[in-house]
This record gives structure tokens, C-alpha cells and sequence, in this order.
């Protein structure tokens, strides 16, 4: 079965100046990432995975190349454009979670749909608590980040990144902040969302989580030294 480009990075590169000084974050990165794949990103600190992923999910701008998510020519749009397509496409996760304090479980996980002028209030309260349910944490609605684990605010973070229906989730060391036990119930959660047709690309530390994506790529001084797709023998088969 073929599948669809998802994402195509050409001759991507990520350039930081300070005082005169160059510093290539990305370089010369080619990338593409199929609908329906669950993509690991894995490299030491400061290799660029997080860049990478900040550019995937047009949290930053590429320096120099080419960048087409879902059939968009990123490049070629403003600030407002890059908002716009990021809340409709991208569903991020991060490892501190990012809730706001000052909002219950349900208004974080519906904030970002606010925002969009294709869900109506009916349909904003029916995709949040669709998302809750698939993450087990309708129960808690009501309650406040304050009043969560570690482990269940993050189910509430993937519940936010899943409600919208985002082309892909991007989590950023999704397990970071958690014990083993929570680390392994977001794992297992990433590894059902996969399985029901998500697209997930991930950047991770953990080798166990990495080998849970079915391809993972190694980053290594802002560049792919590895690209091992699992499953592509299968598939060639």
C-alpha cells in the first residue's frame, strides 16, 4: 500500500547567530514522514533533535530550504498563516506538560480549539470529552493541574494535542518528567493512538522508548546519520 508524504524537508538548515558567532543546528536535513508512521528522533543534547521538531511543528523557522507539511509550503507563509496551520495541524506534547494553572482539565484540553473557526461550541465540548475518554481522564474534568500526578497531567497534555484531529503529534521526551511506571502508561497510550491511524513523530533520550516507534532516526551534530525503518522489509515484502 503507498503512502501519503505527510512531511517533506529539503536541504533543511537551522542557523543561530549570536555575537558574530554561527552556530548550524540543523544541516542540510532530508526528511520525509509518511501519514500513519510513528517516528522516533533520538541523538545527545544539543545534536538539534529539539530544534528539529520546534521546526517541524513551526515553532521556529528554517534558515535555508524547503518545507511542505500536509501540501503547505511552510516558507511561504507569515506569522499569523504558521499559527493558523499549526493549531489545525499539529498536536504537540511536551515534557512539562504546559497546562495553565489557572484552567480545569476540560478548558486546557479545548483551549487550542477556541482558536479555530471550523469547530462550533457543540462540537469543542464533544471533541474534549472524546479526547479525555481516550486517554482515561474524563473523571477529572473539573479538576485544576494542581490536583494531578505527573503522570495524569500528561494524559491530559496528549488529550489536548489529540482533541483538534492534527495531522500529526509531535512530543518532545514525552516521559521526561515522570516516573517509570506513568512513563510506561503515556507510552503504551502513544503506542494505541499509533495503532488507531496516528501519526506520531517523537524526540526521546530513552532507547526503550525509541524502539517503540516503528522507524527511528539518530541525529548527530545537526545531521541524520541513521534512518531504520522497522517494518520497511516487511512492507517490501
Amino acid at each position: 500500500m503507498t503512502q501519503s508524504a505527510l512531511i517533506q524537508l529539503n536541504n533543511v538548515q537551522k542557523i543561530f547567530f549570536t555575537d558574530e558567532v554561527e552556530t548550524h543546528a540543523l544541516s542540510d536535513i532530508q526528511l520525509t514522514i509518511n501519514a500513519g508512521e510513528y517516528v522516533s528522533i533520538s541523538g545527545p543534547s544539543g545534536c538539534g533533535k529539539s530544534t528539529l521538531l520546534s521546526v517541524l511543528g513551526l515553532l521556529d523557522t528554517a534558515t535555508h530550504g524547503d518545507y511542505r507539511l500536509n501540501d503547505h509550503h511552510v516558507e511561504k507563509f507569515n506569522a499569523a498563516e504558521r499559527a493558523h496551520i499549526r493549531n489545525k495541524e499539529v498536536g504537540f506534547i511536551f515534557q512539562s506538560f504546559n497546562l495553565i494553572s489557572d484552567l480545569t482539565v476540560e478548558e486546557n484540553v479545548a483551549l487550542p480549539l477556541t482558536y479555530r473557526d471550523d469547530f462550533s461550541s457543540k462540537e469543542i465540548k464533544a471533541a474534549v470529552k472524546s479526547a479525555l475518554e481516550k486517554v482515561d481522564m474524563l473523571h477529572r474534568a473539573a479538576h485544576y493541574p494542581s490536583q494531578l500526578s505527573g503522570g495524569q497531567q500528561q494524559r491530559v497534555a496528549v488529550a489536548r494535542a489529540i482533541a483538534g484531529n492534527p495531522s500529526i503529534i509531535l512530543a518532545d521526551e514525552p516521559t521526561g518528567n515522570l516516573d517509570s511506571k506513568n512513563a510506561e502508561a503515556v507510552m503504551a497510550l502513544l503506542d494505541t493512538l499509533h495503532q488507531e491511524g496516528a501519526t506520531i513523530c517523537m524526540v526521546t533520550h530513552d532507547p526503550r522508548s525509541a524502539q517503540r516507534a516503528e522507524r527511528q532516526i539518530d541525529i548527530l551534530d545537526g545531521k541524520v546519520i541513521a534512518d531504520n525503518n522497522l517494518n520497511r522489509d516487511v512492507d517490501a515484502a
